[in-house]
């Protein structure tokens, strides 16, 4: 752990201006007041919406807490040469849109209407949804980084990673939080993923269990390449640390339709990520942790209902 934390030391010490970090999270805190409390999320992407009105819903959802965090570096960093390259301007624009895409796709759903019908064809819709999302993202994300890093670095953030203890020690660190979780009305409303399969007459039903927990936790293999692997490491040689805030500020942002607990804390869980990958150059820790959060919450909502029963 001891690397983590100079990792975070040397972030603070280096990167930290006070000013500039309340103004972001009074802008965030006002952000998720109004989804929470004004349903933003909602009122962006839905109301009849047609699918392109739909992408622009998420793609502004996004573009605002993203593009805003940097646009405040103006006031409060010296060194902002990085408004300059032109990679920079693409990476800003063009994220958010290929996020936008990952969640509006389902071009796939004709297909999978034809082989499937009535509960399985409920359950394999969403298992092959989370399938279908890892790609959807990574092939814009490789085209990025052939056009622009192959000659720099290897795919973003596979660089393999030196040590998982410190890994797993945040795993047991959010043992206590996710059982405190646990027992929220509405974190059990949106947790577990799985729960929908009870009302489901599926042959086989413990392995299908299994099967969607593994295609639900590939959903995070595209968050983690996308977010510490694409976005940090993409803008790493172009602005530096300057971009792990505003990419915290995105990742918040796609948190919008859980449980409001999690939304606030995928900030400061996106901002250790972020520091982390900075450092380490790597996603494989992150993914550890992401996906070990996942699945824990899981368990804590299967064993959290059955103590609300």
């Amino acid at each position: 752990m001891s690397a983590i934390f100079k990792y975070i030391q040397d972030f603070y010490g280096k990167e930290f201006k006070l000013a500039y970090f309340l103004i972001i999270v009074l802008l965030l805190g006002f952000y998720i007041y109004l989804n929470y409390w004004h349903s933003l999320e909602l009122r962006l992407t839905s109301g009849g919406k047609s699918r392109l009105g739909k992408f622009l819903g998420y793609y502004l959802l996004y573009f605002i807490p993203f593009a805003s965090a940097f646009f405040l570096q103006l006031l409060f960093y010296k060194d902002f040469d990085y408004y300059r390259n032109y990679w920079f301007w693409a990476i800003l624009l063009l994220a958010p849109a290929f996020f936008s895409f990952r969640v509006n796709f389902d071009l796939h759903q004709s297909v999978i209407d034809k082989i499937w019908s009535g509960d399985a064809l409920i359950f394999w819709t969403k298992c092959i949804n989370w399938l279908v999302r890892v790609f959807v993202v990574l092939i814009p994300v490789f085209i990025i980084w052939w056009l622009k890093d192959k000659s720099n670095q290897p795919f973003y953030g596979t660089t393999a990673l030196k040590d998982v203890k410190p890994y797993l020690i945040m795993l047991l660190i959010m043992i206590p939080l996710i059982a405190l979780a646990a027992t929220q009305k509405d974190f059990l409303q949106m947790y577990p993923k799985a729960g929908f399969m009870e009302g489901l007459d599926l042959p086989s039903k413990k392995l299908k269990y299994i099967i969607f927990e593994l295609c639900y936790g590939f959903d995070f293999i595209s968050i983690e390449f996308f977010f510490r692997g694409f976005l940090i490491l993409a803008l790493l040689k172009i602005c530096g640390p300057h971009c792990i805030i505003p990419i915290a500020c995105f990742y918040c942002s796609i948190h919008f339709g859980k449980p409001f607990g999690e939304a606030v804390s995928s900030f400061w869980g996106g901002l250790l990520l972020g520091i982390i990958s900075y450092n380490t150059q790597s996603i494989w820790g992150g993914l550890i942790v992401h996906l070990g959060i996942a699945w824990l919450m899981e368990a804590g909502s299967w064993i959290g209902l059955l103590f609300k029963r």
